[in-house]
């Protein structure tokens, strides 16, 4: 018999199944719980490799990584009876793999789902003390830190821990923003009407200070060319008579000649004069009286 293959082959297939069955490997992802026929002999072992009773004893591992909730949309009454649209999310870990296995079964979507319970009743505590105002700015962070603190000693019975809570957004019904919407739009309404007016008011100032500025220029200007103008005046009438002093009968003749190119130096000028007239006498002569 001892010579027989077959019996050796088996032989040294349940060594081989002993050897195997007497280690278990953890990994650092990994959370692991050690069973002997159904008893919890051992938990939260550290990664690497480790020694269990083959065949009477076996392993169960759950994720120990950083687990993500993210919760659907959930309907809260603040402190006005207004009702709020809360989009929140939850990161979380297995802490005890122990409590966690006799909590939960080692099922993940239950303690999500008691985890999600908890966290719901800690926003509708705090959504319903609070005003929209306050929760949607002023208190939204100490609200969410009042409610990981609140989680932290309730979900320890499910041997997981709270690493953070984040609030997504905080949104009105449909109605409501309706509402709220058209107030700001009235509200943005009248402001621009307020300074569409002012502005008016500011232009018509301006234009009424650009006008008589404007006139008064005006005037100036107009004072200024009449003083310069009658100082003209005053300076040529001044040379005139210096000229007509020193010599009257040339002085004579020059205005004659002005007057001569003036009324005839058209094409088209017509005049019916007598030549004795006294205007035509430089004609008759040099010296013609």
């Amino acid at each position: 018999m001892s010579k027989n293959p077959v019996f050796w082959a088996a032989l040294g297939l349940m060594a081989l199944l002993t050897i195997t069955n007497s280690f278990f490997i953890v990994d650092q992802r990994e959370k692991a719980v050690l069973f002997q026929l159904g008893e919890l002999k051992g938990k939260d072992y550290a990664p690497g490799l480790h020694v269990k009773t083959p065949f009477f004893q076996d392993v169960r591992r759950f994720d120990g990584r950083i687990l993500t909730l993210d919760n659907q949309t959930e309907n809260f009454l603040t402190v006005e009876k207004k009702n709020v649209e809360v989009d929140f999310y939850v990161k979380w870990r297995i802490s005890d793999a122990a409590i966690y296995y006799r909590a939960t079964g080692g099922q993940e979507i239950v303690a999500s789902d008691r985890l999600s319970s908890i966290l719901n009743r800690g926003l509708r505590d705090q959504f319903g003390s609070r005003t929209i105002q306050q929760a949607v700015a002023d208190d939204r962070d100490s609200m969410v830190q009042e409610v990981e603190k609140d989680a932290a000693s309730k979900v320890k019975d499910l041997g997981i821990e709270v690493v953070d809570i984040r609030i997504k957004s905080i949104n009105l019904p449909k109605n409501v923003s309706e509402s709220v919407y058209d107030r700001m739009r009235a509200e943005r309404i009248g402001v621009a009407t307020d300074l569409r007016a002012r502005g008016a008011e500011d232009a018509e100032k301006i234009r009424a200070e650009a006008d008589r500025t404007a006139q008064v220029t005006l005037a100036n200007a107009y004072k200024q060319a009449e003083t310069l103008k009658g100082q003209g005046d005053a300076l040529a009438a001044e040379i005139y008579a210096k000229a007509y002093g020193q010599d009257a009968e040339f002085y004579s003749f020059y205005r004659s000649l002005n007057v001569y190119r003036e009324s005839m130096g058209g094409s088209q000028n017509l005049m019916v004069l007598e030549p004795k007239g006294e205007l035509f006498r430089y004609f008759k002569g040099a010296g013609a009286k």
